[in-house]
């Protein structure tokens, strides 16, 4: 039996420590070259034939649903593109599913916008809001902490929910929530690590960044595209959980890479990048090596395990495995790609920064991140009066997290004794 736990940086590179860098010069670089991650693709890039129309209705949604958002923030909702990464890497499925994939991939990144420098507290209260949407779909039951209206990330959660579910199967559902918690858990530890002024290892770094990136409940949505419902033993195979951490890795890391500029110049530390330099002693452009030779290595290692996808002993169980498998690749070379046509990482360049590689860095600003200690105004989608806003959904939580815990050893022992030998390529 092959525990299929995923590559950890040591398993690819040899981990940087002091003594294997070069020393550090004393003048910063005006600029680095980008890896050459584009070359190392080799996927076909394919487009839902239904990406435009869609995108404009999916940032329409988003917008009108928002009404907090600033002129800042609705500019830079429409320059995102985020109907098109869903185009992108969602090729084949309706116009309707593709809708209902783009509201939520709009809503994540916005998740992802407001929850960027929060404290804990805040962090917690958003989740509460979101995760009270999706396992109450049908009222508004607002709890201790919690404002007696509903604010717009419930109600866009709830609208976004209420489609899916007509549809979605049961543990495509389960997986979904599941994976949304992760998200605000990673979330959660990430704002720890703000508050108290913490840059983590590598190895801590990635395993919360895999759940913080949210590729996870998207990954989940490529079942939902398709019409497909897979069981667990097939998610929990060795192999399967190989090539989704892979796709989400490689979505991940590239992601560090592109948004390093922007977010090295508010003053982030939340970075792969960041974190090589500030903790390694690394220099700029061996930190963007090293993640890119990263990139190489775990591409390899996603088409050595593609050829290894066992059969699950049913032709349409095997085909819609091929489906869901096809959908990661599709992620994989659909968010490289798009990349650089969003305006979010390289503004109105990104045609060129392709082209060349080349990223002239941007001047630090006057910093907007909290340090340990410091108080901080909660953002205006989650202003409320709250005396006692700990984690209301505490119990909650840690039930579903023991729920979660025997859902994986029930799935654990059923790929055992049905499909447990397998070779993976970590």
């Amino acid at each position: 039996m092959v525990k299929a736990s995923g590559s950890s940086p040591a398993s690819l590179l040899p981990l940087p420590t002091p003594t294997t860098v070069r020393s550090s010069t004393n003048q910063s670089p005006e600029g680095y070259v980008l890896p050459d991650l584009v070359s190392h693709c080799k996927f076909p890039l394919s487009y839902n034939p239904h990406g435009d129309t869609v995108a404009v209705e999916a940032d329409r949604w988003l917008d009108h649903g928002c009404p907090e958002l600033t002129p800042k923030m609705r500019k830079a909702l429409y320059g995102l593109h985020a109907g098109e990464l869903t185009a992108f890497c969602y090729t084949t499925c309706d116009a309707h599913h593709l809708r209902v994939i783009s509201d939520f991939m709009n809503y994540l990144f916005h998740l992802d916008n407001i929850s960027d420098g929060m404290m804990t507290r805040d962090a917690d209260l958003l989740s509460d809001v979101v995760m009270n949407a999706l396992w109450f779909p049908h009222e508004h039951r607002p709890c201790k902490g919690q404002p007696a209206e509903e604010i717009s990330a419930g109600k866009l959660a709830r609208d976004y929910w209420l489609r899916c579910i007509t549809d979605a199967g049961p543990d495509v559902q389960a997986r979904f929530k599941e994976n949304l918690q992760l998200f605000f858990e990673a979330v959660h530890i990430q704002s720890i690590h703000r508050e108290h002024g913490e840059i983590p290892d590598l190895e801590v770094y990635i395993d919360v960044r895999r759940d913080e990136s949210g590729c996870k409940p998207v990954f989940d949505l490529i079942e939902y595209g398709l019409g497909i419902n897979l069981p667990d033993f097939v998610i929990e195979h060795p192999i399967i959980k190989a090539l989704n951490q892979g796709s989400n890795d490689l979505v991940t890391w590239s992601n560090d890479i592109f948004s390093y500029n922007v977010e090295q110049a508010r003053g982030e530390t939340h970075n792969m990048i960041i974190i090589l330099e500030q903790r390694y002693g690394m220099e700029l452009q061996d930190a963007m090596d090293y993640v890119g030779e990263m990139c190489r290595v775990t591409m390899e290692n996603f088409v050595a395990n593609k050829a290894r996808i066992p059969s699950f002993g049913d032709a349409q169980l095997d085909r819609d495995v091929a489906g869901y498998v096809q959908g990661l690749q599709d992620w994989i070379v659909g968010a490289l790609h798009w990349s650089f046509m969003s305006q979010r990482y390289f503004g109105t360049e990104g045609a060129e920064v392709k082209k060349h590689r080349y990223v002239k860095l941007l001047p630090k600003k006057e910093s907007t991140t909290s340090t340990a200690g410091t108080e901080r105004k909660s953002p205006e989608c989650l202003s409320t009066n709250r005396s006692d806003a700990q984690s209301a959904y505490l119990p909650l939580r840690l039930i579903y997290r023991a729920g979660r815990g025997m859902r994986n050893m029930a799935s654990w022992l059923l790929q055992f004794f049905n499909h447990g030998h397998a070779e993976v390529c970590r």
